[in-house]
């Protein structure tokens, strides 16, 4: 007999928001805005690339409490323009307000996104845990018309800590009013969604559009949104 969930809990970026597509359109915007080639960037692919590798070491660092956000914000461009020879810091300042300002706009949800959510909001509570910076997440629930499907929308700025972190996952709990016996999560990364939400046991689903865990562990694990109809 299928276990009967009552709550369900997603994550946003890289599980309904796709984050690769709105920050390579971000990305191209702020490359013409600041006239990036001029300074000797020569693509946006370049200084793409140049920036997720500083902006995924400072997120690890902020995962773990060792950096702050203001920190990351200001860094991760700064470290970026300085890869390029650009020694700059209000230039990097200036980077890092416009991408949190522009990116949460550029609206790319994945395929069965919003259909997903309209087949379930009527049979489950839905909430959202997400490690995302609550400015940017509001503004991306927003613009994307998602935010009325969810009962609560728990971040890790609110809660004090990140997911893996098993507090942030019994705080949203304790605001869902919900019991982790009859609640599953559903997230794209499988040490930050997947054990995090096994470790306090709660069932997990693993979005994984491009097949890269092979052996995960998870409860379920689905390539697209709409599989979740198959046991929802």
């Amino acid at each position: 007999m299928q276990k009967k969930y009552t709550h369900l809990f997603f994550d946003l970026d890289r599980t309904l928001w796709d984050f690769e597509k709105s920050a390579a359109e971000t990305f191209e915007e702020i490359y013409q805005k600041y006239k990036l080639h001029e300074f000797g960037v020569k693509s946006v692919a370049d200084f793409h690339a140049a920036y997720t590798v500083h902006n995924n070491a400072l997120w690890e660092e902020y995962r773990h409490g060792r950096i702050e956000k203001k920190a990351l914000s200001r860094l991760r461009f700064s470290l970026t323009l300085n890869d390029f020879g650009i020694v700059d810091e209000k230039m990097g300042a200036k980077l890092g307000k416009d991408y949190v300002a522009i990116s949460p706009t550029k609206v790319n949800l994945f395929p069965n996104a919003i259909a997903i959510l309209d087949y379930l909001e009527s049979g489950y509570s839905l909430h959202l845990i997400t490690n995302g910076f609550s400015e940017v997440q509001d503004t991306k629930l927003r613009v994307s018309g998602m935010g009325k499907y969810f009962q609560t929308v728990i971040t890790s700025e609110e809660a004090g800590v990140k997911k893996p972190n098993p507090k942030i996952f019994n705080y949203a709990l304790g605001k869902a009013g919900a019991e982790a016996g009859s609640s599953l999560m559903i997230g794209d990364d499988f040490e930050v969604d997947i054990v995090g939400a096994r470790n306090v046991g709660i069932d997990q689903v693993l979005f994984d559009p491009e097949r890269k865990y092979r052996q995960n562990g998870s409860t379920f694990v689905i390539r697209d949104l709409g599989e979740l109809k198959g046991f929802l």
